[in-house]
């Protein structure tokens, strides 16, 4: 079914995206691709297109810009309990009944009156997912992992894991912790931290950024609405994104919500200060399309107060599994040269899937997200393709956040041709904490700057976010198959040569 509300149009100058974009191969390389496919939608089979081998394509090719395959290179600075703890994790996470099961008893309200289970469910947790995805219960633990991971040759996006609050006390204790986040970064040595990730969520209560994202969409709709707070920003929507979740005129913000809605701007502002001071940058972490407005609106506002002097320090987040992701990027960052706004951007996927699909549904409407998962991968490599241009031409800077390996790969060599250099620091690869490690060793081992995501908390706080990983991210983690198979292989390797250093 169409949208009932502004029928999309065709957005001009969009064919920046598509004549110079990633080309995604389809010979032999979507196998490899396929196996770190980052979304279970449903795949639709296209014609394959016949085109010459090319280094892209031979990724097993010694001489290939991404190598995923050498083992023992990728895995040279792990050590061998790490690897067997991550094998193991990696298997259990792929037992599907066994996934559904945990998901079932940590949402039932047996964890509410049976202290006994909750108890056992808690340890087996720590002990085992909680450990793998995770950065720590506090920020002294995340610091110790970060060493560890900067030791391997990687860096870190250190993410104080809170979210979804309702009152402005619960954001004031919040932002006390994003702030000591960031004061421990400038502890830790340097470069290893690469940035500091927020959840809005976390610092402006739930149901005022609902209100203010209703409030915006309906302006969007009726330019003559009068939003009496709303401050400089950059464009939110595009002519094809989803408005449908303001059915009605919204009631204006009353004296309260204004107030509480300048509290969360200024908290947002006191984080932005101290990231400015530290010189590193805060990524704003995206989220559902019901509040994504009001989380760019602050967002976009923080970037125009302190994205100075060719150096981004607040960046936004695209989801590129949104049909409407390229026009926003493009206008956002259109806008952004106008005013000579250095921005910077993290590219990912998505990860809210289920809910936005059951929403749009519910409602009558087509979803927002792309109708198969090739869509979804073409939207992705247009983005950074996009964002490795704007490296080339200005100051804005890019968190290329994936586990496919065919975009890491396209990335790669997009950056290559352009002339940006390996080391670059306007150019990060980015991956999950406990997931694709071959690819993150890959693209570091080329020569890239690559983080890891590195959530940390106290493990009742940190739930949502494993839960969201396991229910979102099934077919990532149930087909991990790469690094499964290259971790079997180097563990076998190192087993192998310490019976054979015994018996000699």
């Amino acid at each position: 079914m169409a949208p009932k509300h502004l029928p999309p149009k065709q957005l001009q100058n969009l064919r920046f995206f598509f004549t110079r974009s990633l080309r995604t191969s389809s010979s032999s390389s979507i196998s490899t691709s396929a196996a770190v496919s980052p979304l279970n939608l449903a795949e639709r089979p296209e014609p394959a297109i016949q085109k010459p081998l090319t280094a892209i394509q031979d990724h097993a090719k010694p001489s290939s810009i991404l190598d995923i395959h050498d083992h023992q290179k990728l895995f040279s600075n792990v050590p061998t309990s790490k690897l067997l703890h991550a094998s193991s994790n990696l298997y259990l996470a792929s037992i599907s009944p066994m996934v559904d099961f945990g998901m079932w008893v940590m949402n039932s309200r047996l964890m509410e009156t049976d202290n006994i289970l909750r108890a056992a469910m808690m340890k087996t947790v720590r002990h085992t997912f909680f450990e793998h995805f995770c950065a720590g219960e506090d920020v002294v633990e995340a610091g110790r992992c970060i060493k560890k991971v900067n030791e391997s040759g990687l860096r870190g996006m250190l993410v104080f894991a809170v979210e979804y609050t309702g009152d402005n006390d619960a954001c004031d204790q919040n932002l006390k912790g994003f702030l000591d986040t960031v004061q421990s970064a400038m502890s830790l040595p340097p470069s290893s931290v690469s940035s500091v990730v927020v959840k809005i969520t976390a610092i402006c209560p739930l149901s005022l950024l609902e209100r203010v994202s209703d409030l915006l969409r309906w302006q969007q709709r009726h330019p003559s609405f009068n939003l009496p707070w709303k401050q400089n920003s950059f464009p939110l929507f595009s002519d094809s994104s989803p408005l449908y979740h303001t059915i009605e005129k919204p009631e204006p913000l009353t004296p309260q919500e204004e107030h509480d809605l300048q509290l969360g701007q200024e908290r947002l502002w006191k984080l932005s200060e101290k990231s400015v001071q530290a010189n590193i940058p805060l990524t704003v972490d995206a989220e559902n399309t019901a509040i994504q407005p009001a989380i760019d609106y602050l967002t976009y506002s923080a970037a125009i107060k302190y994205n100075k002097d060719d150096n981004p320090i607040v960046y936004g987040t695209i989801q590129a599994y949104l049909k409407d992701a390229k026009e926003r990027l493009l206008l956002a960052t259109k806008a952004a040269d106008k005013m000579r706004v250095p921005m910077g951007f993290k590219v990912v996927r998505g990860a809210y899937m289920s809910r936005e699909s059951k929403l749009a549904s519910a409602l009558g409407y087509d979803s927002p997200i792309h109708n198969s998962i090739q869509e979804t991968h073409a939207c992705y490599n247009d983005c950074a393709s996009f964002m490795l241009e704007k490296i080339t031409n200005r100051s804005d800077a890019v968190i290329l956040a994936t586990h496919n390996v065919e975009s890491g790969r396209l990335a790669a060599k997009k950056a290559l041709d352009l002339g940006i250099g390996r080391g670059n620091p306007k150019l990060e690869f980015a991956q999950l904490y406990g997931m694709s490690d071959s690819l993150s060793f890959g693209l570091s081992n080329a020569g890239f700057l690559v983080s890891k995501y590195m959530p940390y908390g106290p493990v009742d706080k940190v739930i949502p976010y494993l839960l969201r990983r396991a229910e979102e991210n099934r077919g990532l983690l149930s087909t991990s198959s790469i690094d499964k198979e290259l971790m079997r292989k180097e563990l076998k390797r190192r087993l192998k040569a310490a019976i054979f250093r015994s018996e000699s």
